[in-house]
């Protein structure tokens, strides 16, 4: 039984042709709707490109799989190409889905085509990162990717898995391992941009690590942009230099204590604090109590386990999202107060209840994996030698330091190196200024990421929005989708320290789709709306670890 989830690699005969010329323009006709779910009219494309950039000659291709949603309002004045993070996320599944697909239209005026492709070593690309091949090596992945906090052992448990990732990757698949660097998905996208038949110019809105591919492609194709908006920034300065992304998690403790003040002023909405007279503090400390007690006693409900584990997972995933809060205070107060039959409904209703291919499990960790190992210079022979990291994320942020050590072990000790890594700088003058994007409360990316990515790219401007979560997209203001419109549409930039509120206070139930409606003149007033005890605990940008 186990057997028939093995999944056959398509490598050899699916992804690669022997065609020697390319393609000048892009035919565009219906999707398959398997691989590209849409509310919203989409049409794809393909487009061959060469599989290795840095062998000219050399006759191997690669076909991209492109989806685009049409501009609403006609005529369209160009493409967007967009990028929703990981690395190691797909575009092609969630660029027409609302309300997603509303939220990127309303934000870029309307008058744009959105363009996605799933880029080279995600699952949905014709070379994903699948190095993983057998069903008992896939379990043993998909049970060794938490946290380093979770034992006295964890931690050195994950530095050994790490080197038994790399050594499976390096064996099984070396070539493609190495064609998958961001700087040759940068080409890749300069090579749609020539194939769209528009103007030669990137127009292009990345998020998370879409930010630091974007910051890529401008340092090396500067007078090809046209417009770029990086949102959610990422350093690409520690992200290619670094042997972990240390400045990523400067906010991630005061968003996770937001959870808690925020529960406290809304205590008639958040189950965690009805009932009793608890400060926000004492809140929290409850819930870090919970994890030191499960790490040593764990609980079980029905088939499943409650550990360190589990909980820290639901609560760095719910620093993605803020509209999850409630939910997430609601699971907390179950896990709190011992209402195992409630804290059993939950489990039953989730995802994690109903696994059935562990290889679609692993999918995006392992494209994750194999990009960002691929893209980082630094390697670390010994245990000892990469203690100290470690040591530096718990400083940093004692609820995401530990979360994806697995990752970074597992970098420092990749056996694969790319036919191409970007090494130069990101002092860069664009052919039209960046506009950065940042939350005064991302646990993820924080605000100062982008403010440090902006200073070193001549004229851009940071726009900085009140918002809890990561990347403006959880944060529903008219104000951004005024700011960022005016950009797409005229290449306006916002004043220097320009300030967006929210529309959408926490615990209100305001959604994009309330605002997006006033904006643009399809209601009147946002309405309030009741929090599901079951809210999405994350939005587009999914959470890369395994929960």
């Amino acid at each position: 039984m186990m057997g028939a989830f093995r999944r056959v690699l398509p490598f050899s005969l699916l992804s690669l042709s022997l065609a020697q010329s390319y393609p000048t323009s892009l035919q565009w006709g219906p999707c398959n709707k398997t691989e590209v779910p849409s509310n919203v009219p989409v049409e794809c494309s393909t487009l061959l490109v060469p599989l290795d950039y840095s062998e000219p000659k050399s006759n191997e291709t690669l076909l991209l799989d492109l989806v685009r949603v049409p501009a609403p309002v006609k005529p369209s004045k160009g493409s967007i190409l967009f990028n929703f993070g990981g690395p190691g996320g797909t575009a092609r599944d969630v660029i027409g889905i609302n309300p997603i697909v509303q939220e990127l239209l309303a934000l870029t005026g309307r008058q744009f085509d959105l363009i996605a492709f799933d880029p080279r070593g995600t699952s949905g690309s014709r070379i994903p990162m699948r190095c993983i091949q057998s069903e008992t090596d896939a379990w043993n992945y998909a049970l060794n990717t938490g946290p380093s906090n979770s034992s006295d052992v964890a931690l050195a448990n994950l530095w050994a898995r790490g080197a038994i990732t790399a050594d499976i990757c390096y064996r099984n698949q070396k070539k493609i391992g190495s064609l998958i660097s961001s700087a040759f998905v940068a080409r890749d996208m300069i090579r749609i941009v020539d194939a769209l038949g528009e103007d030669g110019l990137l127009r292009y809105y990345g998020f998370s690590y879409g930010t630091t591919l974007g910051a890529t492609v401008a340092a090396m194709f500067p007078d090809r942009i046209e417009r770029m908006i990086l949102d959610g920034v990422q350093n690409p300065h520690e992200y290619y230099h670094s042997q972990a992304d240390i400045e990523e998690w400067t906010d991630s403790d005061k968003e996770f204590s937001a959870i808690f003040t925020s529960c406290v002023e809304n205590r008639e909405k958040c189950a965690l604090a009805q009932g009793n007279n608890k400060t926000a503090a004492q809140l929290e400390q409850d819930v870090w109590n919970l994890l030191d007690t499960l790490k040593f006693h764990p609980v079980s409900i029905r088939n499943f386990l409650i550990d360190y584990s589990t909980v820290k997972g639901l609560l760095t995933q719910s620093l993605y999202d803020s509209a999850g809060w409630p939910a997430l205070t609601l699971i907390l107060n179950y896990v709190l107060t011992g209402q195992l039959e409630e804290i059993g409904k939950v489990l039953d209703a989730s995802s994690v209840a109903n696994i059935t291919d562990i290889f679609a499990l692993i999918a995006r960790p392992l494209a994750l994996t194999g990009i960002h190992c691929s893209d980082t210079m630094v390697r670390t022979e010994k245990f000892e030698d990469f203690v100290p990291v470690v040591e530096q994320m718990y400083s940093k942020s004692r609820i995401f330091g530990d979360s994806l050590v697995f990752l970074y072990a597992t970098c420092a000790q990749w056996k694969i190196e790319p036919k191409e890594r970007y090494t130069g700088d990101f002092n860069v003058k664009t052919k039209h200024p960046v506009l950065f994007i940042g939350n005064t409360n991302d646990g993820l990316t924080p605000l100062v990421s982008a403010k440090n990515v902006s200073s070193t790219f001549e004229g851009s401007v940071v726009l900085t929005v009140d918002g809890y979560g990561h990347s403006s997209l959880v944060a529903p203001s008219a104000c951004t989708i005024r700011t960022t419109s005016a950009y797409w549409v005229n290449g306006t930039l916002p004043p220097d320290g320009e300030f967006c509120e929210s529309d959408a206070p926490l615990y209100s139930g305001i959604t994009w789709t309330d605002v997006i409606n006033k904006y643009y003149g399809n209601g009147t007033a946002p309405v309030r709306r009741d929090i599901s005890p079951i809210h999405k605990l994350a939005g587009p940008l999914l959470p890369p670890f395994i929960i």
